[in-house]
């Protein structure tokens, strides 16, 4: 249920109050990525750690996304809300404290189910404290904003890692939670969705499901994709999503409504988001690496490298919200794409021991652009046909195959990192990252051949007008 106008608040400290604690978890996407050398050398850990290290809070914040929304339409939105700042930020103190791989790992689990109750959530809650009128330019900061986590996770990360220590990057999050309590408390109203009984079953299949997958892929070029290790698990994970899907159908309270898939904008918006995810950040994990292993640079002098990336999306996200009522969503989402893949092919066939960097700031350009073009619009068609009730779980399920696609991203280019040959060394790592890079680039490639299925401007007004009036009879 939207709040009522009179309540809404500036549209300013509406976008703050529900961004900052998302522009929390998705800095902690990638804000580690700076750190998996230092990681390596001071817990010891392996390629596959390292793995784990960024797939444990990608996949249990895709799990438990969809629950959180669920647990938000029962409890309040704001409440879910608040919780999952405050587990976030206790995590992120264990993930500080960590002094082995398994116990960072968990930590970072941990981290995941506090996220998840942060970016469906933040999405809802603020296109229900601002006016209809002013929900594309809002979303277009949130989305910049959002990017801007993403974006920024290596330049922080690597800036915190020299100028202290790779603790440092989770302490960081500390005074952010503490200060978004109030801000959130002050900002935006509580609202409800239909308070229904929650969907365990849905929870445990959808969750194992995925994580099987995962687990095949990361350790089929160690154990052999023909063992028996490998196939269960690639096996059992999508024999579980099978009936995850299955169970959905039938049942009365799902935590994925299979119906909110008959609308076409929200079902391409999806696919774009999880192809999206797995082409461009496999493809910053694999980049990241390359320039402290191979280049021997430092974590900050990475994190500088990539700002022509990370500071494009900053300028471009927000400008494209604002034209995105013009122009439609198809327009700047494969426009964005094509730009995305063309930047990953360009630097998979410029990528040597001896790159420059003047060689690699048009693809960081490229790459940025695109990223910009594609964040507002994706979150705006998601929501462009639904009704308000549908808002959180719409939103929800867009960030649960977002992450998906996030945890897939690592696993399947480090598979191919690692199953061509490579290592984290000086002379072992180019040769397995170039067809590793060239994957991220097919991947986005196939993201932009889906966007031209988003429906056109013209078409998308006309299913809005074809929606108001039937819920006016």
């Amino acid at each position: 249920m939207t709040p009522p106008l009179s309540r809404r608040v500036p549209i300013w400290l509406a976008v703050v109050a529900s961004a900052m604690p998302m522009f929390m978890a998705t800095l902690d996407n990638l804000v580690v990525t700076s750190a998996l050398p230092v990681i390596s050398r001071e817990l010891t850990a392996s390629i596959e750690e390292l793995q784990w290290v960024m797939n444990a809070y990608s996949l249990a914040f895709a799990t438990f996304m969809l629950m959180a929304v669920a647990l938000g339409d029962r409890f309040g939105r704001r409440t879910v809300f608040l919780v999952g700042i405050a587990v976030f930020t206790v995590a992120s103190v264990l993930c500080a404290l960590s002094v082995e791989p398994w116990m960072l790992i968990a930590s970072r689990a941990l981290q995941g189910v506090g996220a998840a109750a942060l970016m469906p959530l933040s999405l809802t809650l603020l296109v229900g404290s601002v006016s209809e009128r002013l929900r594309p330019v809002a979303i277009g900061i949130w989305g910049g904003i959002s990017g801007l986590g993403v974006a920024l996770g290596p330049l922080i990360g690597g800036a915190v890692v020299e100028g202290w220590n790779w603790q440092s990057i989770f302490w960081l999050n500390v005074p952010i939670g503490i200060i978004s309590v109030p801000l959130v408390m002050l900002a935006l109203p509580n609202s409800f969705g239909e308070r229904v009984r929650a969907d365990v079953v849905g929870l445990v299949l959808a969750g194992f499901g995925v994580f099987g997958l995962v687990f095949g892929i990361v350790r089929g070029n160690d154990a052999g994709w023909s063992s028996g290790e490998v196939l269960i698990a690639l096996i059992g994970g999508a024999v579980l999503l099978v009936a995850f899907v299955l169970w959905e159908a039938r049942t009365s309270a799902p935590l994925l409504p299979l119906r909110l898939f008959k609308d076409r904008s929200f079902t391409v918006a999806n696919l774009v988001g999880v192809t999206f995810s797995l082409g461009i950040f496999g493809s910053i994990f694999i980049l990241i690496q390359f320039l402290q292993v191979v280049q021997g640079h430092s974590p900050l002098e990475a994190g500088l490298m990539t700002m022509p990336w990370t500071l494009a999306p900053m300028v471009v996200a927000p400008l494209t919200g604002l034209l995105s009522s013009r122009t439609g969503t198809r327009l700047p989402l494969v426009t964005g794409l094509v730009l995305m893949t063309i930047a990953m092919g360009w630097l998979a066939r410029i990528m040597s021991t001896t790159i420059g960097f003047s060689e690699m700031v048009p693809v960081f350009l490229l790459a940025g652009i695109g990223m910009g073009l594609v964040f507002a619009p994706s979150a705006t068609a998601v929501l462009a046909n639904m009704a308000p009730d549908d808002h959180a779980k719409a939103s929800g399920t867009n960030s649960t195959l977002r992450e998906i696609g996030v945890a897939l991203g690592v696993a399947v280019l480090t598979a191919v990192f690692t199953g061509a040959g490579g290592e984290l060394t000086p002379t072992g790592y180019v040769d397995a990252a170039i067809p590793a890079v060239y994957v991220g680039s097919a991947v986005l490639g196939l993201a932009a051949i889906i966007a031209l299925f988003m429906p056109s401007k013209r078409a998308a007004q006309r299913l809005v007008a074809e929606r108001i009036v039937k819920a006016d009879r």
